[in-house]
């Protein structure tokens, strides 16, 4: 049955629905209208700058050094910043931000500021031996700044520093500060007892019964005065490196197996013997000598103990020294690291034999997975080819991932010297046994064009322009040619006694292989290496080199060279110089081996050089000769102390012709001058002919250089010269040899290295005794 609602009864349904509905309505209507109100931004009215204290700062800097602007959103955040960035000048104690509510939901700013004081004036107090203006030059704290009692505290810190460098160990430096409340400014007073200027003049050591004070003193920076102290700056007392020194006692005494050793700073005596004079005495409490017992391996599958004993240093019985026993573990790790096994880690237990006495030591070896190259890496190269950086790689993808390849790598990029920066490292993959191998480079400056003048006691003043590129690229005209790793160079040069004009280009990658191959032209004109004529050569040379074997290199070479003698005296002529034109046709081979730390002020290491050239024969050419020469050079590391260095120098050489041509004279062998005998003149050692010397076709020289830091790179030398030359080949007799002594420095001139020497001659000629020699010249002996 179907049931309806009569029309009144609907239209009073329709009403109370429509009703309920509305009343609902209005209800959500009035809950969002406060929420739209209340989500409305606050508005920024006035800000007003309010100081506390004296008002030393103007008002517009405080405005400066905020982002609220009157009128702008009120930002919490902001105001956060503008209070930072207040403290951020440094000119305000306390800083607050208050607020004031108005009506129409703005806000009122009030900024109160508690300026610093400010710097009136510094006066120092006390310092009779040093003027204030030099004192005010070691402060950061200056007049009209603001007051800051941290940096016045540095400052006082800095003054006995710098008293301290200058001998003055007793020194005292306290500060005030006479603070003006009225203006807000205030004086900063430097309190100073000076007390007397010392030097060291002994160190002593107390309790070291089995280390000599001599092995203890040069384990330390502080040093007794000596003669060169005043350049060196040693010989003072110093706080802080005398604090670096006692650890550095320590760190030594533990090396020799002396673990319990104190040496303890509140025992250290002072004491005044003399006026001006500074002994410090140490004590030493050495305690007993640990060694080494027994040497066990644990965790090792891959290679027997038997094997991993014999590469470390540390067996059975030696004196415990921590640092080789670290050595020790980074020798393993690489040890695996060498095949592929690269997340190996080697850890040192250390176990005390009570029965013993000694120190048990156990390697726990954790062997990881062998890893392979999956891919090679390069960043950074944003001039050099990719092929420049890869062919200096000794690892590739596929290979074992050699750590030890890796660093040999490094190295040989590094002596590229293309890159500031050289970082090689190994990098994650998702393969599983695969590293990535990856470079990162920072491309160095290669290219130099450099203009200048220069003088010697052999040139005496010279000009020259040159233009060079170690990382040159010949075809590659959009990137100023650089990028491909060849070597261009141009030089011009005009002197007063000899000028030249060369280019030179080498390829160090002829056709991707590890063969350099160069060509060098040239026109010289010289006559100081005899001042009876002139000569001039012109000529070229090309050449190839290759690595033969370990650090060993071949240096294979053809020469072609006119040589023109004019302006001949008679002293020339009658010893056989003519005017006229000469050619030399000759191949040359050379094989050297260069171990040295550094080129210049080399500390370690030495290089071998033999050269051997043949002239003539079916190679054409005016003469048929051939020259043999041998040059070495060893350089020992006697103390670390200031670098002291023993160099040891020695040449020989033979020159002979075959056929029936003749030895040209001006290749025949002299020595004398600042690269050979310093105590004599250039080329004044040698067989004469009526009181000139012409030369011989044999020599040999000897040369013995000490040298020292001064204040590095400055090096002072004692060295000893001696040679002979003698007119026949093969006559290596050393019966009339002359020999020298001397001093001298070595020190740098516009990025060049500078020799100054005064060589005093001890055995002579007759000819040659023209008393003592001042060389001075640029360049390396060797």
């Amino acid at each position: 049955m179907k049931t309806s609602l009569s029309s009144p009864a609907a239209g009073a349904v329709r009403f109370l629905v429509v009703f309920i509905f509305a009343v609902f309505a209005g209800l959500r209507l009035a809950a969002q209208v406060p929420g739209e109100a209340e989500s409305r931004p606050y508005k920024v009215g006035s800000i007003t700058v309010r100081f506390v204290g004296t008002a030393n700062v103007n008002e517009q800097v405080v405005r400066a050094n905020m982002q609220a602007r009157e009128g702008s959103e009120l930002d919490d955040t902001m105001i956060d910043r503008d209070i930072q960035s207040l403290y951020r000048t440094g000119l305000f104690e306390f800083i607050e931000v208050k607020r004031e509510v108005l009506d129409a939901r703005v806000i009122n700013l009030v900024v109160e500021v508690t300026p610093k004081y400010r710097v009136l004036m510094i006066r120092f107090e006390g310092n009779e031996r040093v003027k204030s203006r030099r004192l005010e030059k070691d402060i950061k704290t200056k007049p009209n700044a603001s007051l800051d009692e941290r940096q016045v505290k540095e400052d006082a810190e800095k003054i006995r520093e710098y008293y301290q460098k200058t001998g003055y160990n007793q020194i005292s430096v306290n500060y005030s500060i006479d603070r003006d409340r009225a203006t807000g400014y205030g004086t900063v007073i430097f309190n100073i007892k000076e007390g007397p200027k010392v030097k060291i003049s002994d160190i002593r050591f107390i309790g070291n019964e089995h280390v000599k004070a001599r092995a203890l003193r040069k384990a330390i920076e502080t040093k007794r005065w000596w003669m060169f102290s005043w350049l060196t700056g040693s010989g003072r007392y110093k706080d802080e490196q005398f604090e670096d020194d006692l650890d550095k006692l320590r760190d030594y005494y533990r090396e020799q197996g002396y673990l319990d050793v104190e040496v303890p700073q509140e025992k250290v005596i002072y004491d005044y013997p003399k006026p001006g004079k500074l002994l410090l005495t140490i004590q030493v409490t050495e305690g007993r000598q640990y060694r080494i017992g027994t040497v066990t391996f644990s965790g090792n599958k891959l290679y027997p103990s038997r094997l991993l004993a014999l590469l470390a240093q540390q067996g059975s019985g030696m004196i415990f020294a921590p640092s080789k026993l670290d050595k020790d573990v980074e020798t393993l790790e690489e040890f695996y690291g060498k095949d592929g096994y690269l997340e190996t880690r080697v850890r040192i237990v250390r176990k005390p034999n009570i029965a013993t006495g000694n120190i048990d030591v156990e390697y726990q070896i954790t062997e990881s997975e062998q890893f392979f190259v999956e891919s090679v890496k390069i960043e950074g190269n944003t001039k050099s080819k990719s092929i420049v950086i890869i062919r200096e790689l000794t690892l590739g993808p596929g290979e074992i991932f050699d750590l030890i390849s890796m660093k040999r790598s490094k190295l040989r990029l590094d002596n590229t010297r293309f890159f500031d920066d050289v970082n090689i490292t190994h990098e994650s993959t998702n393969i599983p046994g695969r590293r990535n191998l990856k470079v990162a480079v920072k491309e160095g400056r290669t290219g130099n064009l450099q203009f200048g003048a220069g003088f010697s006691s052999l040139e005496k003043a010279v000009f020259f322009a040159e233009l060079s590129q170690s990382n040159f690229d010949l075809f590659n005209r959009k990137g100023f040619f650089q990028g491909d790793g060849q070597k261009f160079r141009i030089r011009l040069q005009i002197g007063s006694v000899s000028s030249e004009a060369m280019l030179s280009f080498e390829e160090p990658w002829f056709l991707e292989k590890e063969l350099a191959l160069g060509f060098s032209i040239y026109r010289t004109s010289q006559n100081y290496d005899n001042s009876y004529y002139e000569r001039v050569d012109t000529g070229g040379e090309i050449y190839t080199r290759k690595r033969l074997f370990e650090l060993v290199v071949g240096r294979l070479s053809y020469n072609y060279t006119e040589t023109k003698i004019q302006d001949i005296d008679e002293v020339a002529f009658l010893y056989g110089a003519r005017e006229g034109k000469t050619n030399v046709s000759k191949v040359g081979f050379q094989l050297e081996r260069d171990t040295r730390d550094k080129i210049v002020n080399t500390t370690d290491g030495g290089r071998v050089e033999l050269n051997l050239d043949v002239a003539g024969g079916v190679l054409g050419g005016d003469y048929d000769y051939y020259r043999v020469e041998a040059r070495t050079s060893q350089f020992f590391p006697i103390f670390r102390a200031q670098e002291q260095v023993i160099g040891v120098i020695g040449r020989f050489g033979v020159l002979d012709s075959y056929s029936d041509s003749e030895v040209p004279y001006y290749e025949l062998f002299t020595l004398g001058g600042p690269y050979t005998l310093r105590g004599f003149e250039q080329r004044d050692v040698g067989p004469r002919q009526q009181g000139y010397v012409i030369g011989g076709k044999s020599y040999g020289m000897l040369s013995i250089e000490y040298s020292v830091d001064i204040v590095s790179p400055v090096r002072f030398a004692i060295f000893y010269d001696a040679g002979f030359v003698n007119s026949r080949s093969y006559d290596f007799n050393p019966a009339y040899y002359n020999d020298n002594f001397g001093f001298g420095l070595r020190l740098f001139v516009a990025g060049a290295p500078l020799s100054l020497d005064f060589g005093i001659p001890l055995t002579t000629d007759k000819e040659n005794d023209k008393g003592n020699q001042f060389n001075f010249s640029f360049g390396t002996r060797f």
